[in-house]
């Protein structure tokens, strides 16, 4: 009988010796997490991702170390709403990010329009498991919804421990240096408007008083009121966007207002390094949100002049620097093993933005369109790398449709966590298709949204490894065939400014990632079967859709001295805690 037990036992524990290494599968469960997202930043600016002139070591690393997607999509052309789809997992408009109007971002710290309290971010859920979350750098997903320190939508209400950084987004403004960019289109909209409704103010009261008008002091006041909003948000954006929208913030505390460019991103660089050797025993989530590279370009001197291209050129190469950075203190405190480090960019490189010879917007490499265009790929398709050593395979490079928003399942499942059951996810758990565990990425449909209205929509048909993608909106170049809207800065979703097509303009990315050449029922024999699959996917689409705020409406954008963040009395606000001062 030993004998018997013996001769089962051996061949047991020989098994076991021999069986492959399983220490993926003991840290699967909750791995720090460090997502860093670059602003503006167009694929075609990355070294991995073909650009042989401007110097992207540190990122190139990390493809070389790790994943690299090369079809990875924004849910967004624009920075506001696709960090909203990036933080909730859910295409913006499900939360009322997306705009029913030309205000297509948050463009004030003293707006009441954000990120709403009742959306769960994938921090909130990752806070829940009993991660240390941080956030480092730029939000722009709101502030306050009814008072300046309710505190709504900032990012400690969301999930997130530690915030340092900007509630807004960097605007030229911020750079003394620099001309002004809210002097431009959306200064005369405000002027526009506040003239409007004043004239009407105007028009009712002496109606009231000569008794040709019947109306309501109640009402004579809400127009009045509403007129004196309007002139305060433009007389505001004159000299004041600096100490208005430009401000850092520890937590709830205003600590430099305005900031001091100077030395932005010194201090960014320290938090990031700094919140991980702090929380290098317990598992951490830390969303690194760069400035870079959006203008103004905040460039420290020992980066300036060292690129091909420029001070963008310059932007780009000071922030691969900071991956580095970044990389090194994982790497430092042994956490190479246990870390998922992701990078990406929110959406395409600014075509138009443009300053005489200079040009300050990203390059797309092949891709048509650029940021704000909701349609064309140049807008929407990102940089997508993924690290993990040990678990996912070194120099592995994937071809499939991915999302920015499946960052938040996989996170969420990598935490232990459960996804939320009351409401549509959008993303898909991106852990298998990067382990290779299967072949297709579980996304059938994309759909690509200009704020609210659907631009165009992605059919992935996996059985003969087409793309087909239907464009039912284009904007219209300006000029005539430049590839951007040169003359009017962005690219409008809507308007005159955009051609419907019936039937939609149809091309297979698979071999024109360019879209460059149209296909029709002529020279395409599936061209109606494709136009009808993609209809019935929007019908079902449409049909997961409920109405909820519009976060971006009118009103929720506007300025409101009332919810203004302030360091001091206000409308007297000046600090700056992190100097001498």
């Amino acid at each position: 009988f030993l004998c018997f037990r013996t001769s089962l036992v051996t061949p047991l524990i020989f098994g076991l010796l021999l069986q492959p290494q399983l220490t993926h599968l003991t840290i699967i469960t909750q791995p720090n997490i460090v997502l860093l997202m670059a602003d503006d930043l167009g694929i075609g600016d990355v070294g991995c991702y073909g650009n042989d002139t401007i110097r992207t070591p540190n990122i190139d690393r990390l493809a070389k170390e790790g994943v690299k997607l090369t079809q990875h999509i924004a849910a967004a052309p624009l920075c506001t709403p696709s960090r909203a789809a990036f933080l909730t997992g859910r295409y913006p408009l499900r939360s009322g990010m997306d705009a029913i109007n030309n205000y297509r971002v948050i463009f004030w710290n003293g707006g009441s329009g954000g990120l709403p309290p009742n959306e769960t971010t994938f921090a909130k859920i990752l806070q829940q498991q009993g991660y240390r979350t941080g956030l480092i750098g730029k939000w722009h997903q709101g502030v306050n919804c009814e008072s300046r320190n309710d505190h709504c939508h900032h990012p400690l209400n969301h999930g997130f421990d530690y915030f340092y950084g900007m509630p807004f987004t960097l605007i030229s403004d911020c750079q003394p240096t620099e001309i002004p960019e809210m002097d431009r289109a959306f200064r005369r909209k405000l002027w526009l408007s506040t003239q409007m409704i004043g004239l009407v103010t105007l028009t009712a009261a002496l109606g009231r008083l000569t008794g040709l008008i019947s109306v309501h002091w109640k009402m004579l006041t809400c127009l009045a009121g509403f007129s004196l909003l309007f002139f305060l948000s433009w007389f505001s954006s004159y000299g004041f966007v600096r100490y208005w929208n430009c401000i850092m913030m520890r937590n709830h505390e205003v600590t430099e207002q305005p900031m001091v460019t100077d030395r932005t991103t010194s201090l960014i660089l320290k938090e990031s390094v700094s919140f991980i050797e702090r929380n290098k025993h317990k598992p951490f989530l830390l969303f690194l949100s760069f400035l870079h590279s959006h203008t103004p370009l905040l460039t420290t001197p020992e980066f300036l002049g060292r690129s091909r291209h420029g001070l963008y050129g310059d932007n780009v190469e000071e922030m691969d620097w900071m991956v580095g950075q970044v990389l090194d203190a994982i790497d430092k405190e042994g956490l190479e093993n246990t870390t998922l480090v992701y990078f990406a960019s929110d959406h395409g490189g600014w075509l138009e933005r443009q300053e005489g010879k200079r040009q300050l917007g990203g390059w797309n490499g092949i891709y048509r369109g650029g940021k704000a265009m909701g349609g064309w790929e140049g807008g929407i398709r990102v940089p997508g790398i993924f690290r993990w050593t040990g678990v996912l395979p070194a120099g592995t490079v994937i071809d499939e449709p991915t999302s920015l928003m499946d960052i938040y399942p996989t996170v969420v499942h990598l935490a232990g966590g459960i996804l939320p059951q009351d409401r549509v996810i959008d993303g898909r758990d991106l852990m298998p298709l990067l382990r290779g565990t299967v072949e297709h990425s579980e996304h059938e449909f994309l759909f690509h949204y200009c704020g609210i209205h659907l631009h165009a929509v992605r059919w992935h048909q996996k059985d003969s490894g087409a793309i087909w993608k239907a464009h039912y909106v284009t904007p219209v170049f300006s000029p005539l065939g430049a590839g951007a809207c040169y003359d009017r800065g962005f690219c409008p979703c809507f308007g005159e400014g955009v051609t419907h097509h019936d039937p939609p303009l149809l091309f297979d990315l698979s071999q024109d990632p360019s879209e460059a050449k149209p296909l029709s029922a002529d020279t395409e024999p599936l061209f109606d079967t494709v136009i009808r699959k993609i209809g019935r996917a929007i019908e079902e689409h449409r049909r997961t859709l409920t109405p909820v705020p519009e976060q971006l409406s009118v009103y929720n954008v506007v300025w409101k001295p009332w919810l203004q963040p302030c360091c001091g009395t206000f409308p007297f606000c000046w600090c700056d805690k992190e100097g001498d001062n």
